[in-house]
């Protein structure tokens, strides 16, 4: 590990040349390249000289102890072992998950879909909770959230909806979110006040570029429609609804939020493009589990992942056993303890598969 480690900081080191030197400078791409690498090494070899320091100062200290007759000047040196001890125990886990191999989805936006399930009307209402709960906690973290398409009910909910959430590393937070999500609560319909438990599937695509996937013209089928339900007047009155049918693999997708029939074709190949990918990396990594045996990060969108249980206030995380008494908080998207949790149980089972 420290080889490896020794390696990375002579790489940084180089790096940092480089960002000096005006031949780099004055290329804009190659600096941006440059300073993107530096800037992904910096945590780590932050962390690593820390560590190194701490190991010095380990050694300082025994030193005293094994040489120094001064009773005072022993303790201080005792007591301050204890914690330095500590710390490069600390550094040492945080130097081996920063060595870890990088998600290279993790940088990327999102395409977030949320469909109803079993539950008629009430899987609905949830549906469209869960997408305000996800756009409020993408607004805590000032990202962007923009409806590609929707299928609202009449009484406020959704059968599906589908949007693409931008910013900083969102697909590194949200890739936990995929799978069935179950409320269990007593419907405002429901007159006898019996609890029912509803389901609504949730998938987090990370989001393509054009270089992920690329699409023949030839392969795909454009049609145009008249888009039906709320969006205003212009919406309903032309034909600005895309559908897109992808012939080899057969995948559709329909967008028709927008005015513009180019505007909604744009947003049909980016999902189109998304699921595609999706798909790739789906196959890619069911070959990866079944080599290794390993379930590890799977995001299998079949498995019931959580439930949201309304009469308890309560909020159990199913991969992980976090159970958290605070519902009302958690859909206004306070998600942050059950993503860093879940973020730090997938690190640690990495670290076992990889050790």
């Amino acid at each position: 590990m420290f080889k490896k480690l020794d390696n990375v900081e002579k790489r940084f080191e180089e790096l940092a040349g480089e960002l000096s030197n005006p031949d780099i400078v004055s290329n804009q791409a190659n600096f941006q390249k440059v300073a993107k690498e530096h800037s992904s090494l910096t945590e780590l070899v932050t962390t690593y000289r820390r560590y190194k320091k701490i190991t010095k100062d380990i050694a300082d200290n025994k030193h005293i102890l094994e040489n120094e007759s001064d009773d005072e000047m022993r303790k201080m040196a005792k007591d301050e072992l204890v914690h330095l001890e500590t710390e490069l125990t600390n550094l040492e886990q945080q130097l081996k998950l920063l060595l870890l191999p990088k998600d290279p989805k993790d940088e990327k936006n999102v395409i977030l879909e949320i469909r109803a399930g079993t539950g008629g009307d009430e899987a609905a209402l949830f549906a469209a909770e869960l997408f305000r709960m996800y756009s409020r906690f993408a607004e805590g973290r000032r990202w962007k959230v923009e409806i590609m398409d929707s299928s609202p009910t009449g009484i406020g909910g959704f059968k599906e909806i589908t949007a693409t959430i931008s910013g900083d590393k969102v697909y590194s937070s949200m890739k936990y979110e995929g799978g069935v999500h179950r409320v269990q609560r007593v419907p405002k319909t429901e007159a006898s006040g019996r609890i029912h438990t509803s389901a609504v599937t949730v998938a987090v695509l990370p989001e393509a570029d054009d270089i992920d996937v690329i699409i023949n013209e030839k392969d795909i089928e454009v049609d145009v429609f008249r888009a039906s339900g709320p969006g205003g007047q212009g919406v309903n009155t032309t034909d600005s609804a895309v559908r897109v049918t992808h012939i080899p693999s057969g995948m559709v997708v329909v967008c028709r939020e927008e005015r513009s029939q180019i505007k909604n074709k744009g947003k049909a190949m980016k999902l189109l493009r998304s699921r595609l990918f999706d798909q790739k990396q789906e196959a890619q990594d069911a070959e990866i589990r079944k080599t290794t045996k390993s379930m590890v990060g799977s995001g299998d969108r079949s498995e019931k992942i959580r439930t949201y249980n309304f009469p308890q206030n309560r909020v159990t995380d199913h991969r992980i056993g976090l159970t958290i008494y605070q519902l009302d908080q958690v859909m206004e998207g306070k998600l942050d303890e059950f993503i860093t949790s879940l973020r730090t149980h997938y690190q640690s089972e990495a670290m076992k598969s990889s050790s």
